[in-house]
């Protein structure tokens, strides 16, 4: 067999209407994949769009939000700069977590193993106080627990454990998370 992409078929997943998608690239592009720097216009329109967006969160400027709908952020939450969330599927950030600058959430992929390379979803969730480092990737059907922190440049593609490290690619559990007063 080979992969024959002129029968990729992903019509069965319905992301949101074709205006409210093109709406939300157009405000998109200006207020968030720019260098925009007002964070209270960018909690409206994630809100306006239907994300569930907490007290005190910081969104940096050219942050790629694929669909807001998708999206919740709990309190007091860091998003970098150049963080791509392609939220295919729920993105859930909880309390004081930190998306550091250019990583990415990707809740797609494609299954290599069909010659259609049929779509693959599945939602993300980062846990209380958990830490993606700068250039990290998360995968879908991944839960990065309460505490752990993933560092830079790492690929995580399976659940981690609470107050861990991890790191490289894939990433492994390196040694335990210990925060000081």
């Amino acid at each position: 067999m080979k992969t024959d992409l002129s029968k990729f078929d992903n019509s069965w997943y319905q992301p949101g209407s074709a205006m409210k998608r093109l709406l939300w690239y157009l405000i998109s592009a200006i207020f968030f994949k720019s260098w925009f720097p007002e964070k209270r216009s960018k909690i409206y329109l994630l809100r306006l769009f239907g994300a569930k967006i907490g007290a005190g969160v910081v969104i940096k400027p050219h942050v790629n939000i694929k669909y807001p709908w998708n999206l919740i952020i709990g309190n007091h939450v860091w998003i970098g700069e150049d963080v791509w969330i392609d939220n295919l599927d729920l993105v859930t950030i909880d309390d004081h977590a930190c998306i550091s600058q250019g990583a990415l959430l990707l809740c797609g992929n494609h299954d290599y193993k069909k010659a259609t390379f049929d779509l693959i979803i599945g939602p993300i969730h980062i846990q209380e106080g958990g830490w993606v480092g700068a250039k990290a990737i998360v995968t879908q059907h991944v839960v990065v627990a309460s505490h752990s922190m993933i560092g830079a440049g790492s690929v995580v593609n399976k659940s981690t454990e609470p107050y861990m490290i991890y790191a490289g690619n894939p990433a492994v559990k390196v040694r335990e998370r210990k925060i000081k007063e």
